[in-house]
């Protein structure tokens, strides 16, 4: 019996979600681990953990260690048993493709248990959906930096040096750029003692640079918040040495104004093709314009990446260099 209105809210919500009810329809007859769980129905790990450990919390389910695996079932024998009761009465009308699908995948990762697979041959194909020990894109990313070896990097934008404390060691220099004293201060506080790190205060639209002085351009994260997005990639090719590389990360064009205002964005996104051109009318060759990633969380932000190249002389004058008269 449900004593009372706010326990029956309670109950309700505890089911008011599509994500609890595949898991609690898959675990009622499985005992499965959360990396099986995540490959069966190819959810986010972090998801797929968040919602286990709300029902576990409410004796939905039930959870049992062995060795450094952690197994998760349906809570039969001590359910609530006013949770038993509703879970009964809507186990019995889920009909679901969706559903039948977890079951199907559900007996494959079975199988492969029973065949004693190794935990990469059992998430063979999704590895990036998966995490093991140490298995991060932190780790990666370091990994992969040890291929490269950069010249001369203007990271425009550099924040508190986040992205600088991990090219440094492979470049002859970085230098870091940003609008904000105060935020210029804290990436001074995490890169002090690396000598060949130096520091700018300046506006990627009017850089102090003269012309053709690194190999490198960063440009991440920036170009939402620059009045005049073309002026700054121009600004950005004046200052590459000839063969140098451009890089832009940046928003694609979205409809979440209102949520990206509060960051201080000034402009919703950008187009491919926008970007593209700009990257042109300013002497760059584009090798590569195109949303790259979409964020998994709600709203869904996609990451639009450029890479391009200076193989030309841009022509553009010095932004504060007055122009001759003609």
């Amino acid at each position: 019996m449900i004593s009372t209105v706010s326990s029956a809210v309670d109950l309700l919500r505890l089911f008011a979600d599509a994500t609890r009810l595949r898991l609690v329809s898959l675990l009622e007859k499985n005992e499965l681990t959360v990396a099986e769980i995540t490959q069966i129905t190819q959810l986010p790990q972090s998801r797929v953990s968040t919602h286990l450990g709300k029902l576990r919390d409410a004796d939905v389910l039930r959870d049992r260690r062995q060795g450094s695996l952690c197994y998760y079932t349906l809570n039969e024998g001590s359910m609530p048993a006013d949770i038993h009761r509703l879970w009964g009465l809507l186990g019995r009308e889920l009909d679901e493709p969706l559903l039948h699908g977890d079951q199907e995948r559900c007996q494959a990762v079975l199988r492969a248990r029973q065949g004693h697979a190794t935990w990469a041959e059992t998430v063979a194909g999704q590895m990036e959906r998966h995490y093991s020990p140490g298995r991060t894109w932190e780790a990666t990313a370091i990994g992969l930096l040890g291929l490269l070896q950069l010249g001369d990097v203007l990271d425009a934008g550099s924040g508190d040096g986040a992205t600088a404390a991990l090219l440094a060691p492979r470049s002859d220099s970085v230098t870091c750029l940003d609008i904000s004293p105060k935020v210029l201060q804290a990436c001074r506080r995490r890169l002090q003692g690396l000598p060949n790190v130096d520091f700018v205060l300046g506006d990627i639209q009017a850089l102090e640079f003269k012309d053709a002085c690194f190999d490198h351009v960063l440009l991440f994260n920036l170009l939402t918040y620059a009045r005049d997005p073309a002026r700054a990639l121009s600004e950005a090719l004046r200052v590459l040495r000839m063969g140098g590389d451009l890089v832009v990360t940046t928003l694609a064009a979205h409809e979440q104004g209102k949520v990206t205002a509060g960051y201080g964005h000034v402009h919703d996104g950008f187009k491919p093709q926008q970007l593209r051109d700009w990257l042109s009318a300013a002497g760059a060759t584009v090798e590569r314009c195109e949303i790259t990633s979409r964020e998994k969380r709600p709203p869904h932000f996609a990451v639009l990446t450029a890479f391009a190249r200076k193989d030309k002389p841009t022509g553009l004058p010095h932004a504060h260099q007055e122009k001759e008269p003609s």
